[in-house]
């Protein structure tokens, strides 16, 4: 290394910790001397880490922390977590911190630049990108006119985290070997944490992130595992569930298609444990896409027959009872006895009517980054026991972001779910059905699953489903003669 490049480095450096020293600084006047002991630590790690600076600037260590970031999406803030008052840490958001850090410190290198901006050229879903950065900045304007800016501070937060890691996995996790480390890392965390839903249930324990840690005692059995509750637990556990099932299709051999078996049961067994009616609908739902799929041609027209005349059939027979049962929910005034509980249903209903309204009063530009609870909890009309969070992902996104971010995301969706899909009927060779089949299936059960979870947005599992998603369908345009060469190999073999 020259002279001259070695001083550049040491003033890149020093201008980095320059930065990271100011920033503690501001955390240290903000929470108080109660961190003290945090900063020592994070100051100590940073002093290994450039004690490590050989293995800093190699690429393979900065793919080690990308595989560790992913694995660590699964885990919350259920085993460490560190209060900063303002701002949580626990290890999703410490690598995130960590991966960003490794890849400013590996710009130093001209090879990394041209590989990292050769990378980028290279990505196909360019478009997607943008428009979560467009999201972003949405986001940011509408701090303007929100009424809590700090929720909408905490929210945007989330968000920030959720597309870094989305240009993350689509940058670095870019051919198929690596989206396979990907496929069985979801596997092999699914799995642990699977154990620990057990563990709630055997035991009647809970870890501390869990709303039932010390709760009711008839509400013990329901595993929650690392999650807030049974319900965010359900809605993972109906996205995970595909994963095994094209395990079973698509295993390398029979013991991964054996395992895929058992644990595609022990999924189903634990969505049942948590009672989650919306997630059992995803299954559901996923299940019949899953069939869609895998028919011919013939027996799709014939099921897409069969499901129209089947709902006209049941809109026509039970069209009166639909008719009321709605009026009932949407329409009537809130009438309630306070001295009992609202019925679940008619809190579900309330929640959708209060957002409807915020939306409508906000003109459909919606009422800001994060504030669908503080609105709820101070401006509601219908009322509904206490509960602020409006449990329906798609109408939060509208609720805060209003109609456009909220028909961008939608149009993103189906457009993910529609290529994914051409992709999969092209007859693509084994490996790499595994793991479109099980984003492809997974986005279909989710969009009814979602409306189980209070919230989906801190539901980190959600922004690793899209980042996989996005970086398959990157892979897949990308080496489009590839796995065609590999689909008519396997065709003339």
């Amino acid at each position: 290394m020259s002279l001259e490049r070695f001083g550049k480095m040491q003033i890149f450096i020093g201008l980095v910790l320059l930065a990271i020293g100011s920033l503690l600084t501001i955390v240290l006047l903000q929470v108080g001397t109660r961190s003290y002991v945090l900063l020592f630590l994070i100051m100590v790690s940073l002093i290994v880490l450039l004690l490590l600076k050989r293995y800093l600037l190699d690429e393979r260590f900065l793919m080690i922390s990308v595989y560790a970031l992913l694995a660590a999406t699964f885990l919350n803030n259920a085993f460490f977590a560190i209060n900063l008052g303002f701002f949580s840490l626990f290890p999703y958001r410490f690598l995130l911190i960590i991966v960003g850090f490794l890849i400013v410190f590996n710009l130093i290198k001209y090879e990394f630049r041209k590989d990292l901006w050769r990378n980028w050229k290279q990505v196909k879903v360019k478009g997607s990108l943008l428009f979560f950065v467009f999201w972003l900045y949405y986001a940011m304007l509408t701090l303007l006119w929100a009424k809590s800016v700090t929720d909408g501070i905490k929210y945007l937060s989330i968000l920030i985290m959720g597309i870094f890691l989305l240009f993350i996995v689509t940058i670095f996790i870019n051919d198929l070997r690596r989206i396979t480390n990907f496929y069985y890392i979801w596997i092999t965390m699914t799995v642990f944490l699977m154990l620990i839903g057990y563990w709630n249930y055997l035991t009647r324990n809970h870890l501390p992130s869990s709303t039932l840690y010390e709760g009711p005692q008839y509400k013990q059995h329901f595993p929650t595992s690392v999650f807030h509750n049974q319900n965010d637990y359900a809605t993972f556990l109906s996205l995970s569930l595909f994963f095994f099932l094209s395990l079973i299709r698509n295993g390398k051999n029979a013991y991964w298609r054996a395992a895929g078996v058992g644990l595609s049961l022990i999924s189903i067994h634990q969505i049942i444990l948590t009672g989650s009616r919306a997630s059992q609908l995803g299954v559901i739902a996923g299940v019949g896409i899953y069939v869609f799929i895998l028919s011919s041609k013939k027996i799709k027209k014939l099921l897409l027959l069969l499901g129209t005349v089947s709902t006209m059939l049941f809109i026509i027979v039970f069209h009166s009872k639909i008719w009321s049962t709605f009026t009932e929910l949407f329409l009537t005034p809130t009438v309630r006895d306070f001295s009992e509980r609202l019925p679940s249903n008619e809190g579900r209903a309330n929640l959708i009517r209060n957002a409807f309204n915020f939306s409508l009063e906000s003109l459909g530009m919606g009422i800001g980054a994060g504030n669908a609870e503080y609105y709820m909890q101070n401006y509601q009309i219908h009322d509904t026991d206490g509960v602020v969070n409006i449990h329906f992902w798609f109408l939060e996104i509208l609720t805060n972001f209003g109609i456009f971010v909220l028909l961008g995301y939608l149009t993103l969706y189906g457009y993910l779910l529609y290529k994914l899909y051409k992709y999969h009927q092209a007859q693509l060779a084994t490996n790499y059905r595994l793991v479109v089949e099980a984003i492809l299936v997974s986005l279909g059960a989710f969009v009814f699953s979602s409306i189980s979870p209070s919230s989906v947005a801190n539901l980190y599992f959600h922004w690793v489903l899209f980042a996989f998603a996005l970086a398959t369908l990157n892979i897949l345009r990308k080496n489009h003669s590839k796995y065609v060469q590999s689909v008519s190999l396997t065709e003339g073999g």
